[in-house]
């Protein structure tokens, strides 16, 4: 009986905690027009 009281209680923490994640929503933000550096540069 306690296995399964654990297990309700994990699933509805989980729950909680995506449910939390949904209300905030996406971040902010954009993607840089730049690209990445993939080489080093040569040194002089």
């Amino acid at each position: 009986m306690r296995a399964l009281i654990a297990a309700a209680t994990g699933l509805a923490v989980a729950f909680a905690v995506v449910l939390t994640l949904t209300a905030l929503g996406t971040p902010s933000g954009g993607t840089s027009p730049k690209p990445l550096l993939t080489t080093v540069p040569a040194h002089p």
